[in-house]
C-alpha cells in the first residue's frame, strides 16, 4: 500500500475536467471538489496535531522509562509488610489466629 499522498487541495481545486455531451453537471462537481477539498486539508491538519501528539508522548516517554527501571517489579513479594500484617492479625485476633493460617 503506498502511503505517499499524490494530490493537494490546490491540484484538486485546479483540477480541470474535460466536458462530453452528456457528462457531468459542473456545479455538483465543482460542490463536491470543494468538500473533499475541505476534507482533506481537515485530515491534514488532523495527520500534524497527531504528529506533534507523537512527538510530545515520546519526550515525557524518556523521562518515565528511568522511573520505571527503578520501580520494584510488581512480582517482588514485600516481606516488611507480610511481617507487620501477621503481626496486626495477631493482636487483633490473636495467636490462634495467627497460627491457623500458618
Amino acid at each position: 500500500m503506498n502511503n505517499r499522498v499524490q494530490l493537494n487541495g490546490k491540484e484538486i481545486l485546479e483540477k480541470d475536467f474535460k466536458t462530453a455531451m452528456r457528462g457531468y453537471n459542473q456545479e455538483e462537481v465543482d460542490e463536491f471538489l470543494d468538500v473533499v477539498i475541505q476534507d482533506y486539508e481537515a485530515f491534514g491538519q488532523e495527520i500534524d496535531r497527531l504528529k506533534q501528539e507523537i512527538q510530545r508522548l515520546k519526550k515525557s516517554g524518556e523521562g518515565q522509562g528511568r522511573t520505571r527501571a527503578t520501580s520494584p517489579a510488581p512480582q517482588q513479594v514485600n516481606y516488611d509488610v507480610l511481617k507487620r500484617l501477621s503481626n496486626l492479625e495477631k493482636a487483633v485476633f490473636g495467636s490462634k489466629f495467627a497460627n491457623a493460617d500458618s
